[in-house]
C-alpha cells in the first residue's frame, strides 16, 4: 500500500537514531522528503547521509538541542525555508533519566520539563502556521507505554509524558477544523540504544546482567520478543501519512501486546 507520503516533507525530531530515525526511514521509503534535528552533530551528519544513499531522498539535518527554544524555531524556520513547505511533524525527544520520587530534586524535575513537555509545546507552536498554510498536515507526538502504565522507576517520564499526550488529545480537537491531524504514537519495549540504557539501569539495580534483564523483559511481552525500531517506524509513517485521514485524536500502542490496560 502506497501511503502518499511522496515529495510530503516531514520534520522529524530526535531523528538521527532509535525511534526518530526508524519513523524518518520509513517516510522516506514511501517518497517523503525528511528534515532531521539531534543534539548530536556527527549523528545528524550520519542519518542524513543514509537516508539520501538509501532512498535517494532530499534529506537535511540540523543539530538542535530540544530544551532550547531558540533553536526549535531555528530550526523550523531554516527548513521551511530549504523545502518551501511543511506536512508532518514528529514530535520527539530524549526521555527523562531513571529515578523515583525520593531521588528527584526540583533541578531535575525542571530540566525533564523544558525537555519532555516544552520541548513538545514550543516544537508545535512554530511548526503550526506552517502546517495550517497548508490547510493539511499531520502532528505525531512519541510519548511511552508509562502514560497507560505508570513505570516505577521512570517517575519523570510517568508524569510528563502524560501531559504531551494530554497536548496531543487536546489540540486534535483545536485543530481538525484547519486539516491538522494529531496523534500519539506509544513504543512499548522496542531494540534501541534507549532500551538498552534503560536495560543496563535495571540491571545493575538488581544486580544481574544486562541479558537476564533483557530476558525477563521479554517474558512479559506475548509476541516473546522487543520489537524492531522498523516496524514501530511504519507506524508512525502510517499516521503521518494521507492513508491515516480520519484518524485524529488517537494513541496507537506498539508493544507485542504487553499492555494490559483497554
Amino acid at each position: 500500500m502506497e501511503l502518499g507520503l511522496k515529495d510530503k516533507v516531514i520534520l522529524v525530531a530526535g531523528g538521527s537514531k532509535g525511534l526518530g530515525f526508524a519513523i524518518a526511514k520509513a517516510c522516506a521509503a514511501d517518497g517523503a522528503r525528511i528534515a532531521i534535528a539531534s543534539r548530536d552533530s556527527a549523528n545528524v551528519e550520519t542519518a542524513v547521509e543514509r537516508l539520501r544513499k538509501d532512498y535517494g531522498t532530499d534529506a537535511t539535518g540540523h543539530c538542535v538541542d530540544m530544551a532550547n527554544a531558540a533553536g526549535i524555531t531555528a530550526w523550523v524556520e531554516a527548513v521551511v525555508a530549504h523545502f518551501g513547505r511543511l506536512d508532518g511533524v514528529v514530535v520527539n525527544a530524549g526521555g527523562p533519566p531513571p529515578g523515583t520520587f525520593d531521588q528527584l530534586d526540583d533541578a531535575k524535575w525542571h530540566t525533564a520539563f523544558e525537555l519532555t513537555l516544552m520541548s513538545a509545546v514550543r516544537l508545535i507552536r512554530a511548526t503550526l502556521p506552517h502546517l495550517r498554510q497548508q490547510k493539511k498536515g499531520a502532528i505525531l507526538t512519541l510519548t511511552s507505554s508509562s502514560i497507560k502504565e505508570p513505570i516505577d522507576f521512570l517517575l519523570l517520564s510517568n508524569v510528563l509524558r502524560s501531559g504531551v499526550n494530554s497536548l496531543a488529545k487536546s489540540l486534535s480537537r483545536q485543530l481538525a477544523s484547519d486539516g491538522i491531524r494529531v496523534n500519539n504514537l506509544v513504543p512499548g519495549l522496542i531494540a534501541t540504544d534507549r532500551m538498552i540504557s534503560l536495560d543496563t539501569a535495571q540491571a545493575a539495580a538488581k544486580n544481574i546482567t544486562v541479558a537476564e534483564q533483557r530476558a525477563a523483559g521479554e517474558k512479559l511481552i506475548p509476541a516473546g520478543r522487543y520489537g524492531e525500531p522498523d516496524e514501530f517506524g511504519k507506524a508512525g509513517a502510517f499516521l503521518l501519512s494521507d492513508a491515516a485521514s480520519y484518524i485524529t485524536g488517537s494513541t496507537l500502542v506498539v508493544d507485542g501486546g504487553t499492555m494490559k490496560s483497554i
